[in-house]
């Protein structure tokens, strides 16, 4: 259970640093405290959808994985992002991506991000 936390708290950190860098990606809404509340949910259905759907999208798409050594997986990441932005927008929180290019960014800084800070945090559980 800690692990989890501690993974969706990157995962928060991580798109903060990607909505304080690019400017397509944005965050509405009221003071700090909601920014914050809304960073944890989307980081949430962030890590449901990687769960969920990526692994099934990964094995769809193994042949182009394969084919370009990986470089497909900044798409992949692309696609994972810009479904959490569309879940995020049905459930009326104020997180979207606005473009296919701003997601391949978002998801290089993201997962730069992650892998920094999980790597700094302790792995428990």
């Amino acid at each position: 259970m800690t692990n989890f936390l501690i993974k969706t708290l990157a995962n928060a950190a991580a798109l903060a640093v990607a909505t304080m860098l690019l400017s397509d990606i944005s965050l509405q809404g009221g003071g700090t405290g909601r920014k914050t509340l809304t960073l944890i949910l989307v980081a949430l259905i962030f890590g449901v959808v990687n769960f969920l759907v990526k692994p099934v999208v990964k094995l769809f798409s193994l042949p182009v994985l394969i084919l370009t050594l990986g470089l497909f997986t900044l798409v992949i990441n692309a696609l994972m992002l810009l479904l959490t932005s569309w879940i995020a927008g049905k459930l009326d929180l104020s997180f979207h991506v606005d473009g296919f290019l701003t997601a391949v960014l978002g998801g290089l800084i993201i997962s730069l991000v992650s892998w920094a800070l999980n790597m700094l945090l302790p792995d428990r559980d």
